[in-house]
């Protein structure tokens, strides 16, 4: 048996989703930041490692403020894998834009890796994913809005 329950890694994993999509909807990123421990550690492959849960947050709410970050309005995870025994959770999230006007989904993905820390906070996240594919979502992304 592990730390916590399946129950509370399952309620506060479905937590952190529910606050990312409030956060991409709003762009305020603050309770999204505040899921993470004083001292979690976030490895993110583009853009380096944060220490800590005001870093993490100077990143995402300055990241995800910037064209055409800003336009990805979703991130609907498309599988988790959990460890209940270590705390560990293993997702793919899609990075889905905003729809340009042809009706298409433009997203790419990203295998998320969290490590709960209990009380609905995490400890660590890391995000993997392709830039190249990134790139090519983009530049198809705003062909499409240019053609609307």
């Amino acid at each position: 048996m592990g730390k916590w329950t399946r129950e509370e890694l399952q309620q506060a994993h479905d937590h952190y989703a529910a606050v990312a999509a409030e956060a991409a909807r709003t762009g305020d990123w603050r309770a999204w930041a505040d899921q993470f421990t004083e001292d979690a550690e976030y490895v993110e492959h583009h853009f380096g490692t944060f220490h800590g849960r005001e870093a993490i947050y100077e990143w995402i709410s300055k990241t995800m403020a910037e064209w055409p970050n800003s336009e990805m309005k979703s991130f609907p995870h498309a599988w988790c894998v959990c460890d209940e025994e270590r705390g560990w959770w293993v997702c793919r999230i899609e990075n889905r834009f905003e729809d340009p006007g042809d009706g298409e989904v433009y997203q790419e993905h990203n295998i998320t890796v969290l490590h709960y820390a209990g009380d609905d906070q995490w400890s660590y996240e890391e995000d993997a994913y392709n830039p190249a594919n990134f790139g090519d979502t983009v530049k198809r992304w705003i062909d499409a809005r240019r053609a609307r």
